[in-house]
């Protein structure tokens, strides 16, 4: 899977993702740190990566513009050390992969996903 990991989360979750075979990048390694989340949509969407993110608005901006995409992966209440977080993520990915690959916004804690498809309707 193929992932942007926004600046809400250290650049070292997409180091432990790519460990584990994804493709994932850091918004850092794409000169978007302090860019504003629609300019991290658009860079997202035109790579075809999901974003990976502990930041709300990405789910509360697809959902006013009815977006299709790109997807989100947001984690709550996830452990604060990198390696737990990637280590939530990589859980998770078996069962919500297929949704994020055709476009939805996943909600991960540490055992639970929910997905909500996209777009996501009043």
């Amino acid at each position: 899977m193929k992932f942007l990991v926004d600046e809400a989360l250290s650049s070292r979750v997409a180091s432990l993702l790519r460990e584990a075979g994804h493709d994932a990048v850091h918004v850092g390694d794409r000169g978007l740190l302090g860019k504003p989340d629609d300019d991290v949509m658009r860079a997202a969407a035109a790579e075809g990566r999901v974003i990976l993110s502990a930041d709300t608005d990405f789910g509360e901006m697809l959902a006013l513009g009815a977006y299709t995409g790109p997807s989100v992966m947001l984690l709550r209440r996830a452990p604060h050390a990198p390696e737990r977080q990637a280590a939530v993520v990589l859980a998770a990915l078996p069962d919500t992969e297929e949704s994020l690959e055709a476009g939805a916004v996943v909600v991960v804690t540490p055992g639970l996903a929910r997905v909500r498809d996209l777009p996501i309707g009043p």
